[in-house]
């Protein structure tokens, strides 16, 4: 005992001994004793009892002592057997944390049945620095967020699944040959570090050659790979060598019978086969991902249970290369028998009656059996939104369920039995919200339609989340109701979790522009804003926001010839008790004529023409026809101005001024699910404008009265109609059918004053009110064509003797496509067809004498600048005055267009 108390006696219990000359070993510990002075004879028959006095740690760089000690189990006071489980389980314990190379436990002093301890350890090194090889400097990026280990302990489980992560990036874009080999190297600028290197060879992307089908006798090859949506042949000219192959005289008779003629093949046969069986896909990728291609097989088996199929599967596929850049793909399907509907029946409900219940199913005793048409009809059709379902749910029956049970299968008819657990009434408890970190709880609730004390309603539910998408402050993809029932309370307490979004918009463009100066915008949107919150300025974010007020600010110029100055407020919630919006606005534009032609007088003032307007609007919400229509009024006065500019509205003075005071009335209907992307939905409005009829006031007033009495006050009745509809298309939201219709018409209250000059319409190009410049009229866009260009009266000098037409029709047909809903930056693009014209007399008026063009473009919408957008359009008529078609031309937009 005495030997013990004055040796150093160090004891080494290593467990598992080989596991450290496995790790990286980087250097070991400055404090490992080299000398014991005695080693312990230990009696492992006879283990002796210490309770422990100290426990110290050394050998550590980045980790706390504190918490190595509190890892390993051991703890000051504590008995412990030496040797024992004791010793045992703290190495074990340190070692599965994986942090640590190398660990020995030493006694460095031993004092009666007290024992001092020392853990001397050697921490594993970590990553300083990750570099890529054979990388883009995007897929570096891309790649850094997926391969987070920086600063992270060198092990080998690490290191696998980075490079796992690494190939499997490269895999899902085609590169299925990409080769990932790991680097490591000593980093003498950081003590016990490691410098990691990746050298990525990604070989060349693996493409699709050819996608065979076999087995399929009912639905055509195309048919199929339509419905593989990740996995598409590459669009290559080996289908016209095949067509070829077939064409010729020794299998002309094999493709005359796959076209359905024993005869000689036709060139419109040709066509025709081509146009039905090789469909190039030039928007699909055609790179193979396993993951995508597991995907489709479901597609196309869940694509034959639509039809009927419901036993057809895929018995067989391969995948084998084609040559070193592509691969084909062999599917051999057994299709099965199509099956029927034969019997219908219904158990356990006692709330609605069978006869009720098939009504609202919509599917018939000899209909073809669609088990996905089957659970839209039971559980949620959002094309209709009048499933079973929603016959229970509707009614607060939270807990409703149906399970739909195939009780007998004969020859190619299937009975099925619907099983229905209908369950309590359930009472909405409280409903709260998740999220709104910018806008005031009160403007978040007064938009939710499902409130405590109501019976649970899934249509109001389904309608709150529309509404919130709506008012533009939340993510509408990141919308999610939490329900959280209580089935012996009959209750439900519903957590709207929302994430906020910045609506904001700043508006900056400028340069200079020669003799004209400044041409720029500056326009500030916040759609958030509070005026109660002036004060507070905690709220300010960098305006006061929280209460979903809207305030506009524009200042527009491009140098002398054209300033607009605009300011607008709106209150959504006017009173604070119903969604009345109250609105004010200001408006200030001028607009001069320049001198460019004449250097005598270069840049001098040839004229100007000024309009001020001041308006105040009020709109409402209504619940007749449906509670998605509104009616707004609103009551406008202008003033406009025109010093040497009358003759270019074509009146007989030059310098005089206008009056205006006008009513406006508009009824609209809207049901889209969100504004910026919208997937489903209609927009249609209907509004018309009427000033009093002065004409019929003042007696003294003729025809014969010259244009300045005439037109003092202005007189005249507008009436305007635009209908929106989204549709989706290919069972996706990311494609989505835009169909829109725009109509105007200018009239007059008698032959005394006519149709007035002012407020007609001008119609072509972008329909951007700053790019045209044109006061005082209703602007048009058709893209395909200059701005302006489809105007009466236009002449060859660009002025519009007239004023432009008193009656326009216009009608647009856009195809979409989703890249990118990230809120951030939303991204789309659209292929478009529209036609449009506009007519300067009811004389001339022609719906079907249209200017047409076609064309594509893309969308971007970002918080912070609104919707930027690029549109190529081609013009196939002749503008008027023109004898050729007006071509292909460019178009910039900015902003939501309206019309």
């Amino acid at each position: 005992m005495r030997l013990m108390r004055r040796s150093l006696v160090v004891i080494c219990l290593l467990l598992f001994a080989g596991i450290s000359q496995a790790q990286i070993r980087l250097g070991q510990s400055r404090y490992a004793v080299q000398k014991p002075v005695d080693i312990l004879e230990l009696n492992y028959a006879k283990p002796q009892k210490f309770r422990i006095a100290e426990i110290k740690a050394v050998g550590l760089s980045t980790l706390d002592e504190t918490a190595i000690i509190s890892l390993s189990g051991l703890k000051v006071g504590d008995e412990i057997n030496v040797p024992g489980d004791a010793i045992s389980n703290a190495l074990k314990k340190l070692w599965g944390q994986g942090i640590i190379g190398d660990v020995k436990i030493m006694v460095t002093k031993i004092e009666g049945d007290e024992i001092y301890l020392l853990l001397d350890l050697t921490e594993r090194p970590r990553f300083s620095i990750v570099e890529f090889n054979g990388v883009s400097q995007t897929q570096e990026s891309e790649l850094r967020d997926k391969v987070q280990i920086r600063g992270r302990v060198v092990r080998d489980d690490v290191l696998n699944t980075a490079k796992r992560n690494i190939t499997q990036y490269f895999v899902e874009k085609g590169y299925l040959n990409a080769d990932v080999k790991i680097i490591q190297e000593r980093d003498t600028t950081f003590p016990n570090s490691v410098k990691l290197r990746f050298d990525v060879d990604r070989k060349s992307k693996i493409k699709i050659n050819e996608i065979a089908i076999s087995g399929n006798e009912n639905i055509a090859d195309g048919k199929i790979k339509k419905k593989m949506k990740k996995t598409n042949e590459h669009a290559r000219v080996h289908i016209f060598k095949d067509l070829f192959r077939r064409l010729t005289k020794a299998n002309s008779e094999s493709v005359a019978h796959s076209i359905g003629n024993r005869n000689p093949v036709t060139d419109d046969e040709v066509k025709t086969y081509i146009n039905k069986n090789f469909k190039l896909n030039f928007f699909n990728a055609s790179k193979f991902n396993k993951k995508e291609y597991r995907n489709d097989k479901d597609n196309i088996i869940n694509f034959y249970q639509t039809k009927g199929y419901r036993d057809a599967e895929i018995v067989r596929d391969s995948i084998y290369n084609f040559d070193e850049r592509t691969i084909n793909i062999d599917i051999d399907l057994e299709e099965g028998r199509q099956y029927y509907y034969r019997n219908i029946s219904f158990t356990g409900n006692y709330i609605h009656d069978d006869e009720e219940l098939l009504k609202k199913l919509g599917i018939q005793k000899g209909d073809i059996y669609n088990k996905e048409l089957l659970d839209k009809r039971l559980n949620y059709d959002p094309t209709k939104g009048d499933d079973i379902s929603s016959l229970y749910q509707d009614d607060g029956y939270l807990f409703f369920n149906i399970d739909p049970v195939e009780v007998n299968v004969a020859a190619d008819s299937i009975d099925i039995e619907m099983r229905i657990f209908e369950g309590p009434q359930v009472t909405v408890n409280s409903v709260s919200i998740e999220g709104n970190e910018r806008t005031s709880d009160h403007v978040v609730m007064r938009e939710i339609r499902i409130l405590p004390g109501q019976k649970f309603n899934r249509k109001l539910l389904v309608r709150t989340i529309r509404e919130l998408s709506q008012i533009g402050y939340f993510d509408p993809e990141t919308i999610n109701p939490d329900l959280r029932p209580n089935f012996e309370d009959a209750t439900v307490d519903i957590v709207f979790q929302l994430e906020e979004r910045p609506n904001d918009q700043i508006e900056l463009s400028g340069g200079w522009g020669g003799f004209y100066g400044f041409v720029g915008t500056v326009g500030l949107v916040f759609n958030n804003f509070s005026v109660k919150n002036i004060g507070d300025f905690s709220k300010w974010r960098p305006l006061p926001v929280g209460d979903g007020q809207k305030l506009s600010l524009r200042v527009q110029a491009n140098g002398r010839s054209f300033q607009n100055y605009s300011f607008s407020f709106t209150e959504p919630w006017f009173g604070g008790k119903k969604p009345n919006a109250l609105s004010v606005s200001f408006n200030h534009s001028v607009q001069r004529q320049i001198n460019v032609f004449n250097r005598a007088n270069f840049g001098e003032e040839l004229g100007f023409f000024k309009i001020t307007g001041v308006t105040v609007g009020l709109a409402k919400r209504v619940t007749w026809p449906d509670d998605y229509f509104s009616i707004s009024n609103s009551l406008q006065l202008q003033s406009y101005e025109f010093d040497r500019y009358g003759n270019y509205f074509g009146l007989s003075y030059n310098t005089g001024r206008s009056h205006s005071l006008t009513y406006n009335i508009a009824v609209s209907r809207s049901n889209v699910d969100q504004q910026i992307y919208p997937r489903i939905g209609s927009e249609i409005s209907l509004s018309a404008n009427f000033t009093p009829p002065y004409s019929a006031l003042n007696k003294s007033l003729t025809s014969e009265s010259s244009d300045e009495e005439k037109y003092k006050w202005l007189e005249y009745h507008k009436w305007m109609f635009d209908a929106k509809f989204y549709t989706p298309i290919f069972g996706s939201s990311k494609f989505v059918i835009s169909a829109r219709t725009h109509m105007g018409f200018l009239g007059s209250y008698g032959n005394k004053i006519g149709i007035i000059p002012l407020e007609r319409f001008v119609m072509g190009g972008d329909g951007m009110t700053f790019n045209n410049f044109s006061l005082g009229q209703e602007i048009i866009g058709l893209r395909g064509y200059e701005n302006q260009v489809i105007t009466p009266g236009r002449n060859s000098g660009g002025g519009v003797r007239g004023s432009g037409g008193i009656v326009y029709n216009k009608h647009v047909m856009e195809m979409r496509f989703l890249v990118s809903p990230n809120p951030s930056a939303t991204i789309f693009l659209l292929g478009f067809a529209e036609a449009g014209n506009n007519w300067g007399k009811y004389s001339e008026y022609n719906p079907y004498d249209l200017k047409k063009s076609a064309g594509f473009g893309a969308r971007i919408f970002m918080p912070a600048f609104g919707l930027l957008g690029i549109d190529w359009g081609y013009g196939f008529d002749p503008a008027p005055g023109q004898t050729q078609p007006s071509g292909g031309m460019f178009h910039f937009t900015i902003g939501q267009q309206f019309r």
